[in-house]
């Protein structure tokens, strides 16, 4: 009777020590910013997978490339890609901060700079031409870069990749993602909004 107690107190005991690592299971964030593992919000409880969710605006980065329209503008008018410092760099007013921007903050921006001086009135747009791509790895048959399709998901991605090993884990699929300049990991189920510049694992199941 002992023995079986020492064994169920065991098992616990090896159970709670998977939760803190990553790759525990829905629910757990990591902060690959600081290095730390589980509770990241004030209240120090576990912050669940619809937390990195897209929301809002989507917020341009490196990789992203955008069609820039100045009515009335031709050699203003033009494909740009946000370079590794974040920003686009335009004829005349030379490079201009894209990086953490909607498309409609920049267009603004852009305009401002183009009438300090330059265009007395400036009509200004701005779209994403093509998203930053995201990678995929681990147990799948074709790991590497593909490019961002709006709408999907991490079972798009994975299908993409030419679809699970026999060796994967298919349940829980783990999703790196930049949030207001810093990195956070989650492990995500298959229904979970991918978006640009993200990374996707697929582990290995481990029976």
């Amino acid at each position: 009777m002992k023995r079986s107690i020492l064994l169920v107190a065991a098992a616990a005991l090896a159970v709670a020590g998977c939760a803190g690592r990553p790759g525990a299971g829905p629910g757990t964030l990591v902060d690959t910013t600081r290095g730390t593992v589980g509770p990241v919000d004030p209240r120090g409880t576990l912050v669940p997978h619809e937390q990195i969710m897209p929301r809002g605006p989507y917020l341009l980065d490196t990789g992203d490339r955008l069609r820039v329209v100045v009515f009335g503008q031709e050699g203003l008018t033009n494909s740009y890609a946000v370079d590794a410092t974040g920003a686009i760099a335009m004829p005349l007013i030379g490079l201009v901060p894209a990086a953490g921007r909607s498309t409609e903050v920049l267009a603004r921006e852009i305009a401002a700079k183009l009438r300090g001086g330059f265009i007395r009135e400036p009509s200004v747009s701005v779209e994403v031409e093509t998203y930053r791509p995201f990678f995929i790895m681990g147990e799948v048959a074709a790991g590497g870069q593909f490019p961002f399709v709006t709408g999907m998901t991490a079972q798009n991605a994975i299908a993409i990749a030419g679809g699970f090993t026999p060796r994967a884990n298919r349940w829980n699929i783990e999703v790196t993602r930049k949030i207001n300049g810093q990195l956070y990991r989650a492990d995500v189920p298959l229904t979970h909004p991918l978006a640009p510049g993200d990374t996707v694992v697929v582990r290995e199941r481990w029976f």
